[in-house]
């Protein structure tokens, strides 16, 4: 038993080491940062690494003591290809060079020529840091695509996450956040629609769970948008860390007790489904908070018509107070 918890132990301080490390890797202090020079480093362009490619051949110590030559077609395709690895791109330019030297023989002029280097790069591994920037610039990237209403762009940044090979579920869950925090009210369906896509993608997996994922992406992305949910909760939540935790009115409490009933819990209270419309003005809100507003439904979509609902009862309310409708 000892040595489970022990084992347990371990794994979590590793697992807590590997946060760390994960975590130092994207931020540095601001102490260490204000005494330090910033260096940002830039994949090289494909320029870049062609003059290397070029080098390597050239030079004595590299390839060019074992007579090889190649075309340009095959140096601009491992250039274009090595996306800013000139490691990746010397690797690549390596083994074509030995795919040509196997044909050429011992002795002779080693060419390599275009499918010499499509062969050696093989099937293209796409430049993702699942940890690090690369994969916060690409979610990033997605979600400003759909806010932006281009399904196009939302697409590739999509796909350019799952080729590399981001499990769907981050993506899923980014778009269900997505549909309630930047759709809302404005399409309701939406959050329907990428709610369904996650359960679709588990039970499909993958690679055809990219079929449901397309759909859900290009509806989001042309859904009309609105975050009043998420300004709604922000300015509910401003008050509530400023006012602490107001009296609930007593004619909203629950009053499941004869002392609650005679201390005025629940009393005066207006049952909405008495009253014409099933609706009454009412006070809801604490006293210090009336006349305070959350939620501000935009115009767009669906949220239109919740918008001239909300403005009507606010209409009513400022009207004298109806008589309970006769049953």
């Amino acid at each position: 038993m000892r040595s489970t918890a022990s084992t347990r132990a371990s794994r979590t301080r590793s697992s807590r080491t590997s946060r760390r490390e994960r975590s130092s890797s994207l931020e540095v202090n601001a102490a260490l940062l204000s005494r330090a020079r910033v260096f940002v480093l830039k994949p090289l362009t494909a320029p870049d690494i062609l003059k290397v490619l070029q080098q390597a051949l050239a030079e004595p110590r590299g390839l060019a003591h074992e007579n090889v030559e190649a075309s340009p077609e095959a140096l601009d395709f491992i250039a274009q290809r090595a996306d800013g690895d000139a490691r990746r791109a010397l690797v690549a330019l390596e083994i074509a060079a030995a795919a040509g030297g196997a044909r050429a023989g011992s002795g002779g002029r080693v060419k390599v020529d275009f499918n010499d280097a499509a062969e050696a790069l093989g099937e293209r591994s796409l430049r993702y840091d699942k940890g690090g920037e690369e994969h916060y610039n690409l979610a990033s990237a997605f979600i400003k695509s759909l806010r932006g209403s281009d399904p196009d762009a939302a697409l590739y940044y999509m796909t350019r996450m799952l080729e590399a090979g981001e499990p769907p579920r981050f993506v899923l869950r980014r778009m269900v956040i997505f549909a309630a925090e930047d759709i809302g009210n404005a399409d309701t369906n939406a959050l329907r629609v990428a709610v369904d896509c996650l359960q679709a993608a588990e039970f499909v997996g993958m690679p055809e769970t990219v079929l449901p994922m397309s759909m859900a992406v290009t509806y989001l992305a042309l859904a009309p948008k609105s975050n009043s949910a998420l300004t709604g909760y922000g300015a509910a939540r401003k008050d509530v860390v400023e006012h602490g935790a107001l009296d609930v009115p007593l004619k909203l409490r629950n009053a499941p007790t004869a002392l609650m009933t005679s201390l005025g819990y629940s009393g005066g209270y207006k049952y909405p489904h008495n009253f014409s419309g099933h609706y009454v003005a009412e006070q809801y809100l604490p006293d210090a908070l009336v006349g305070h507003r959350y939620y501000t439904p935009s115009e767009n979509g669906d949220e239109a018509r919740l918008k001239a609902r909300l403005e009507q009862l606010i209409r009513e309310r400022q009207s004298p107070p109806p008589e309970p409708a006769k049953k």
